[in-house]
């Protein structure tokens, strides 16, 4: 019934696609409504619907903009889009499913686009001087100079993330300098990134995707799938573990074995939302760190700084890290603290 009613709005919007071409089923091409396609070439189309599981897609191989059809919907008729999730979802669901994050990397030649030009606007932290104040971040952190290339520093986050995604910040008032963390796929596509205050500005943490077919998900690009994987909750917890990536506020729905994987949430045992998303871990079939009542660091980061080493934290991270039904009973000993 969904790849019917996908079908109907399709062909609704097909009179307002430049070029639309019906390739084949579940394959249709025509020139991008987001970026308007080359400028150069009136007969180059590269926005692509296409079909993933039960849903459809889009996506645009010139500007890099991936979504799914209910949100090209919305971004070309809101009006329509209402239409859409009234008849796509009548049957009791509200909203659209989100897919299962998929780790198989593919074999298409990666292409820079004009989100990947803004990111080379701006000065990596290896590149800063030693003596730059915004060094300071790394310094305070203790983060391994092997991970400075990792971070970014922009001057003004509102404006640069605008040249980006036009109006996101429509008032520039209160524009300030912030760091960048960009976040790439298995393939090595910069798809997302994370601003992180210098400052007591709020919010501490602006995270932000350009992307709609991907999930918040940071690390993937240094992934191996042939290892153990720890998930952490915030992408500086992840550089000092072996394998790690990090949800930055995403589900954990991830295509890939859950007995694999180890979930690591912060050390706040009185925080409802971090047990909630815990027990929905072990749900799941994730191994789960329960930290020891004994630890008083609230993540990992903090465990550095008070002292202690990678190596270390990952042999807590090992002693205490449990699954099934064993898992739920420290988890509820835990939050009992």
């Amino acid at each position: 019934m969904s790849s019917y009613i996908d079908t109907k709005f399709i062909n609704l919007l097909s009179t307002r696609l430049e070029k639309f071409k019906r390739k084949s089923e579940f394959l249709y091409n025509f020139r991008c409504p987001h970026c308007g396609d080359s400028k150069k070439s009136s007969t180059k189309a590269r926005g692509f619907l296409y079909r993933k599981k039960s849903d459809m897609f889009f996506k645009c191989h010139n500007c890099g903009v991936g979504q799914t059809l209910g949100n090209l919907i919305k971004f070309l008729d809101p009006t329509m889009h209402k239409e859409y999730i009234f008849e796509r979802f009548k049957d009791g669901k509200t909203q659209e499913e989100k897919p299962e994050f998929d780790f198989t990397p593919s074999k298409v030649l990666k292409k820079k686009t004009r989100y990947d030009k803004a990111l080379d606007e701006l000065v990596r932290f290896d590149k800063l001087v030693t003596t730059h104040p915004a060094k300071q971040f790394v310094y305070k952190r203790f983060i391994p100079k092997e991970h400075w290339d990792k971070f970014y520093f922009c001057p003004k986050f509102y404006d640069w993330t605008n040249s980006i995604i036009p109006n996101k910040f429509p008032n520039l008032t209160g524009d300030h300098p912030r760091v960048v963390i960009p976040f790439f796929d298995r393939e090595g596509n910069f798809f997302a990134f994370q601003g992180r205050a210098f400052g007591k500005e709020q919010p501490k943490y602006i995270t932000i995707k350009f992307d709609d077919t991907k999930e918040k998900v940071y690390g993937l690009d240094r992934l191996d799938l042939n290892k153990p994987i720890m998930i952490t909750e915030g992408p500086i917890d992840s550089l000092f573990l072996d394998n790690a990536i990090a949800l930055a506020g995403a589900d954990a729905n991830i295509k890939i074995n859950h007995e694999q994987c180890t979930m690591i949430f912060d050390n706040e045992p009185r925080n409802k939302e971090i047990v909630s998303r815990m027990i929905k871990a072990v749900d799941k079939k994730f191994n789960l760190v329960i930290w020891p009542k004994t630890l008083k660091n609230k993540d990992i980061n903090d465990m550095i700084l008070s002292g202690k080493t990678s190596a270390e934290v990952q042999t807590i991270i090992s002693n205490n890290t449990y699954c099934g039904l064993t898992a739920l009973q420290h988890t509820n000993n835990w939050k009992g603290i």
